[in-house]
């Protein structure tokens, strides 16, 4: 079976990377290695060192810098451009099941205003799917779901959670649209909202959506 080779951004704070990568293996009995496009190791180029082929899935919520430009020039500097690349795992209808079920852990209402919360970047693509993701997620509360960031972009979510509750809103419920902790997470969390979810971390859906991108990458030839 072709080895699946999931590329995370790298974090100081933990390894959620790590664990989500073992809950890949663990559901599907597939060979999972995981490199980092940037922060810690091992490297894209360490972790393909080994591999003869395999399908690489961005774990990554956005297809920014990393996964349209970094994440396929260090595959071709390790050797490896000809491994197939999925798209990047969100915005997918699984990942926004899975901020909703993080935000009902976290006690969100129905009624509460909601708002999805992302890191940032000054990328326009990469913005765009993070509204998309936002639309998603409203399609599945059935109310607006406003967009605001931890950096990088405005709105920033602290301002937004403060204009929703001047304009007469009682309770604000923010989704965390990250997949770690980290700076970004506790920026959101000390946002002043009632309600914020925890990132995704390794929630099914965000291992059922890796899985799909692979799957989808292996039947490409066929198709």
């Amino acid at each position: 079976m072709t080895p699946l080779l999931l590329v995370a951004h790298g974090s100081r704070s933990g390894d959620v990377a790590g664990s989500l990568a073992s809950a890949v293996a663990a559901r599907s009995g597939l060979d999972v290695r995981l490199a980092y496009a940037d922060v810690r190791g091992p490297t894209v180029a360490e972790t393909v060192a080994d591999l003869p082929h395999a399908v690489v899935v961005p774990a990554f919520l956005a297809a920014g810098h990393h996964v349209r430009r970094d994440l396929p020039a260090q595959l071709a500097a390790a050797g490896a451009g000809a491994f197939p690349v999925t798209r990047a795992i969100g915005p997918d209808p699984l990942l926004a099941s899975a901020a909703l079920d993080r935000l009902r852990e976290a006690g969100w209402r129905h009624g509460d205003a909601v708002v999805l919360a992302a890191a940032g970047s000054a990328d326009a693509v990469a913005l765009g799917q993070v509204r998309q993701a936002a639309r998603q997620l409203q399609v599945a509360i059935g109310r607006r779901v406003r967009v605001g960031f931890a950096a990088s972009a405005a709105p920033r979510v602290d301002a937004l959670v403060a204009g929703l509750r001047a304009a007469g809103e009682e309770r604000v419920a923010v989704a965390t649209w990250l997949l770690a902790p980290g700076v970004f997470a506790d920026r959101v969390a000390a946002c002043g909202a009632d309600v914020v979810s925890v990132p995704l971390g390794t929630h099914p859906g965000v291992v059922d959506a890796i899985l799909a991108r692979y799957e989808r990458a292996l039947a490409q030839p066929a198709a």
